[in-house]
């Protein structure tokens, strides 16, 4: 596969196995009506609650290929539809993730779309309302997605800013799922599935993250999402002793204040 430098772009795939989904809610339902109806869907919540994990289960359920796109500040237009590349002497058109997503009648799921420049943002603006087409300037063509397509975003309202918005006029094409961490038996079930950990170490994990989560503006910007609490239970599984476990995967990663840390280690020895 052929990309900008600029472009991180997972590999466009179908995906065979299932992935491992815990619902917490109604939205595989939700999102199942909205394909059906071709309407496209923003996904927002926190940072490691499941977001993607979701996308690859319903790519999976639904029989599509998915493309993930990681946006950041220099993704281009043409990151996303496609490029001129001089080849072998040769100028070549290469596809980019979305226009390759339409003509397969697959997923593109752009993560983090408030992190795109938003002049980016504006060129998913047909292919999110009623039209339904991409239009690619440069070939001086135009796609049409198929019945089969669909665009899917995501954001986390937690970095939310003036700057970093989805705005009115690209929001208000979609249809939202909010995504929360899930709920807390639901959390011990998945760190056991996932990291294959013991009962008492994922229900001690999920109680230290809820004390990390409401500390959420009064210090810390994100308290420990699920992903960190999979990551310190397999270091655990490798034989890491649980507190040093979770110091390295969980509190460092959250921030790297001192005072902070050092509430979160108090937290943290009268819990693990």
């Amino acid at each position: 596969m052929s990309v900008s430098r600029h472009a991180r772009v997972q590999e466009f795939f179908t995906i065979t196995e299932e992935p491992y989904y815990l619902p917490t809610g109604r939205e595989i339902e939700l999102f199942e009506a909205a394909y059906k109806n071709r309407i496209p869907v923003l996904l927002k919540g926190p940072t490691g609650c499941g977001k993607t994990r979701f996308m690859l289960h319903m790519a999976w359920k639904l029989g599509r290929p998915l493309v993930t796109v990681s946006c950041h500040d220099d993704l281009t237009a043409s990151d996303l539809v496609g490029r001129y590349l001089v080849k072998g002497g040769e100028t070549l058109w290469v596809d980019g993730p979305l226009a390759r997503a339409v003509k397969a009648g697959g997923f593109c799921y752009l993560d983090e779309i408030v992190e795109a420049r938003k002049d980016t943002t504006v060129v998913i603006h047909p292919l999110a309302d009623d039209r339904r087409m991409l239009p690619m300037e440069k070939r001086g063509e135009t796609l049409q997605a198929p019945p089969e397509f669909l665009l899917a975003i995501s954001y986390n309202p937690g970095y939310q800013s003036v700057t970093k918005d989805i705005k009115q006029s690209t929001r208000q094409r979609f249809m939202s799922l909010e995504f929360k961490y899930p709920p807390e038996e639901l959390e011990i079930e998945i760190i056991r599935h996932e990291a294959g950990a013991p009962q008492e170490l994922a229900r001690r994990l999920v109680l230290f993250a809820g004390k990390t989560r409401n500390l959420k503006d009064c210090g810390l910007t994100e308290g420990a999402s699920t992903r960190l609490l999979v990551h310190a239970a397999k270091l655990v599984n490798s034989g890491i002793e649980a507190s040093a476990a979770c110091e390295s995967a969980i509190s460092l990663s959250l921030t790297d204040d001192r005072e902070m840390l050092e509430t979160l280690s108090e937290i943290l020895g009268s819990i693990i």
